[in-house]
C-alpha cells in the first residue's frame, strides 16, 4: 500500500513538472508556442544568468553595470515615469518589438521605418547577425536613425543597434523569432541566443499584465470611470419620467362627442372599396357570411355555438330545400373572382329573406 501511494505521488510530481504551461507572449515560463521557456532553458544551459523580473521593483534590484535587460510587451508599461525609471536601469538595453510610445522614452535615436513581412539576410557587419545568417522574423517593424549618427542596421532595418553614451541599445521589430514556436525556422534560434546571451547576466522583463496595477486590491467599481455612473443615473431618471408619461392614467371612462358623423352606408362603401383595393374576397366573403349567420341565428332558434351542419338543416328547412346549398352558401370556400363574391352575397341575401319571411 504505502509502494502504490508512494507511486502515484512520484507520478503526480513528474506530471505537473512536465505538463504544457500556457502563458503570454515571451512569458520565460510558458511552453506554449508564444512563450519563450526555450530560449530560457538554452540560455542557462550555456551559463548564462537569467533573472525573471515580474515588475518594475525586480528590474531596478538585478539591473547592474555589465548585465543585459530585455524588455518586451512594451504596451504592458504605458507610464511616462515607468519608462523614465526603465531608461535609468544600469546594464545594455535588448529592446523587442516596442511601441512607438516604449521607442520614444528607451531608445530615442532610432524612428519606426514601417513594417514588412521577411525572411532575409544580414546584410550587416554586426557579429552577432553573421553568425546567425538568413532569419525568419514574420510581420516585422523597421528602424533608421533620427540624425546621423552611427547604428548598425541589419535585415533592412529589422534590427538596429547604436550607442547611446555607456549603454549599448539593441531593437529588433519583431519579438516572433524568439518565442518556442518560432526557434526552429532559419537562423531564430542563433540570432536569439546570440543577442539575449551576449552578457553573463540577463534581466527578462516582459511583463504579463498592465504594469502599475495591482489586481488583487481594484475592483469593478473602480474601474468604472465617474462619468459613467452619472449617464447611468441620468438615463434611469430618463426611463421613469417616460413610464409615468407614458403609463395607462387610472380613472373612469370619459364619453366624448366624434367630431365627424359618418353615415352607415359610407363605412360599408368604405370598407368595401379597401377589401376591393387589397383583393381580400376572402375577408368580405367572411365578413358577408358571419353578418348574415348573426341576424338569421335567432330566427332558427339556434346559439352562436351551433354545428354548422345543423345551422345549414335548419336553413334548408326553414327555405324548403336540401342542405347542400346552404351549407354551401353559409360555410363554403371563399370566392374567387369578383362575380363570384357578388353571387355569394346575392345568394346569402336570398337565404336570409326566405328565413325572415318562410
Amino acid at each position: 500500500m504505502l509502494a502504490l501511494i508512494a507511486i502515484c505521488a512520484v507520478a503526480a510530481v513528474g506530471t505537473y513538472f512536465t505538463a504544457p504551461r500556457q502563458g503570454g507572449q515571451m512569458d520565460p515560463e510558458s511552453t506554449g508556442p508564444q512563450g519563450a521557456h526555450a530560449l530560457v532553458a538554452l540560455l542557462r544551459d550555456r551559463g548564462v544568468t537569467v533573472v525573471v523580473a515580474h515588475n518594475l521593483d525586480d528590474v531596478q534590484s538585478a539591473a547592474r553595470p555589465g548585465a543585459l535587460l530585455l524588455f518586451a510587451q512594451t504596451q504592458r508599461v504605458t507610464d511616462q515615469s515607468l519608462l523614465e525609471r526603465l531608461a535609468d536601469s544600469p546594464g545594455d538595453l535588448l529592446l523587442v518589438e516596442p511601441t512607438s510610445h516604449a521607442r520614444a522614452a528607451l531608445a530615442p535615436g532610432i524612428r519606426n521605418s514601417g513594417t514588412r513581412t521577411q525572411n532575409a539576410d544580414p546584410d550587416c557587419t554586426l557579429h552577432e547577425a553573421n553568425q546567425a545568417g538568413s532569419v525568419d522574423f514574420g510581420p516585422a517593424n523597421t528602424f533608421r536613425a533620427v540624425d546621423d549618427r552611427a547604428i548598425s542596421s541589419c535585415y533592412g532595418g529589422a534590427l538596429v543597434r547604436y550607442r547611446d553614451g555607456e549603454r549599448l541599445v539593441t531593437v529588433v521589430g519583431s519579438a516572433e523569432f524568439m518565442t518556442n514556436g518560432g526557434l526552429l525556422r532559419a537562423g531564430n534560434a542563433a540570432l536569439a541566443m546570440n543577442l539575449a546571451g551576449q552578457h553573463p547576466r540577463l534581466v527578462w522583463y516582459a511583463p504579463q499584465r498592465l504594469e502599475g496595477q495591482s489586481s488583487s486590491s481594484a475592483t469593478l467599481y473602480d474601474l468604472i470611470p465617474d462619468n459613467v455612473t452619472w449617464i447611468v443615473l441620468q438615463l434611469a431618471l430618463t426611463v421613469l419620467l417616460l413610464a409615468l408619461w407614458k403609463g395607462r392614467r387610472i380613472g373612469p371612462l370619459v364619453a366624448e362627442q366624434l367630431p365627424v358623423v359618418v353615415r352607415a352606408s359610407e363605412t360599408v362603401e368604405g370598407h368595401g372599396r379597401l377589401y376591393r383595393s387589397r383583393r381580400a374576397r376572402d375577408r368580405a366573403a367572411q365578413a358577408l357570411r358571419a353578418a348574415a349567420l348573426q341576424r338569421m341565428l335567432p330566427r332558427l332558434g339556434l346559439g352562436t355555438d351551433a354545428p354548422a351542419h345543423t345551422i345549414a338543416t335548419a336553413v334548408a328547412q326553414r327555405c324548403g330545400m336540401g342542405p347542400e346549398m346552404p351549407q354551401h352558401i353559409l360555410f363554403g370556400p371563399p370566392p374567387n373572382t369578383d362575380t363570384d363574391l357578388t353571387q355569394l352575397a346575392r345568394a346569402l341575401d336570398d337565404i336570409e329573406r326566405q328565413v325572415a319571411h318562410p
